[in-house]
Order: C-alpha cells, then structure tokens, then sequence
C-alpha cells in the first residue's frame, strides 16, 4: 500500500506543471527541477528502505493508545468521583435527618420539662395553700382556745365575784373548787 502511494505520488510529480515549465530537455541534470525530483525520490524511497512509515505509524498508534488510556482512566476517575459525591450526598441527607430529629426531640423534651414544671409549680402552689390554710387553721384553733381560755378565767373570777358576795368563805371555797374542776375537764 505504501509502495503504491509511493508510486503515484511520483507519477503525480513528473505530471506536476513547475517540471514541465522549464525550458530544455527535462531528463537533463543541468534542469534544476529534474535533480529536485530525483532528490525527492531518493528521500521518500530512503524513508521507506529505513520503515519510516512504519515507525510513525506505529508511534501514531501508541499515542492513540495512550489518549485511550488516559480516556479510560479519566472516565474511571469520573465515576470513582460521582460514587463518592452520591456517598457525601446521602451522608449529608442522612446527617440532616439525624439533626432534625435531634431538633425535634429535644422540642419534644423541652415540651415535656415545660410540662412538667408547669405539674411541679402546680404541687407546689397546692402544697403552699396546704400549709396557709394549716397555718389559718392552726391560728384560728389557738384564737378559739385562747377566746376560751379568756372567757374560762373571765367567767371564774366573774363567779368568784358573785359567788363572794352571796356566799360565805366555807361555801364559797367549795363552789369555786367545783367549778375549777369543771372549767378544767371541759378544756382538757
């Protein structure tokens, strides 16, 4: 194949109109553009004899080779990096979600302590009630006790006042000891 390109090209140089402009015989060495086209002749048949072609093909061949690979490691790299962006993709959604439910239990646990604060204070406020009606109940008993003790010692010394007039010491003394023991076993 290369022999026959290497032939038409030639044939295609002896047809060429610069050969065929100059002036005199052609196949003469004093024509400079017959010496041109047997210089070119031996230079492309020297390329050929030394497999020229051959070798840039084969250098053609290695560096398209090459590119493949480059190609095919580069498309490699391209999914190796998509896997890995889809795996910080789902990552991140699913650190997301964690942190919405983190959010949304610690909503629901505030909720719950507010709650429960709000039962505590409740308690508290009963207890405190509680313990001011027990403080009013108490105080009222002593004022009960005490408006009794008062009227007790107000209605002793008024007997005692009526009883002296009426009564002589004897009898006096008597109904004032009954009436002591009276007073102090109704209180008691």
């Amino acid at each position: 194949m290369i022999k026959q390109a290497l032939t038409f090209a030639g044939a295609l140089t002896l047809l060429a109109s610069p050969a065929l402009a100059a002036k005199g015989p052609f196949f003469s060495l004093a024509n400079t553009d017959f010496v041109v086209l047997i210089s070119f002749i031996i230079f492309i048949g020297v390329l050929v004899y030394f497999k020229v072609p051959g070798m840039i093909s084969k250098m053609l061949d290695e560096r398209a080779a090459g590119i493949q690979s480059e190609l095919d490691e580069a498309r490699a790299l391209r999914e190796e990096a998509q896997t890995l962006l889809a795996s910080y993709e789902r990552k991140q959604k699913e650190v997301q979600e964690q942190s919405d439910r983190i959010v949304a239990a610690a909503k629901a646990d505030a909720e719950a302590a507010a709650d429960q604060a709000r039962v505590d204070l409740a308690k508290s406020i009963e207890r405190r009630v509680a313990a001011a009606e027990d403080q009013i109940a108490s105080a009222q008993a002593g004022a009960v006790k005490e408006v009794r003790d008062m009227a007790a010692t107000v209605a002793v010394q008024a007997a005692r006042d009526v009883i002296a007039k009426q009564m002589t010491a004897a009898g006096g003394n008597a109904l004032i000891d009954d009436a002591i023991s009276e007073v102090d076993a109704k209180l008691h």
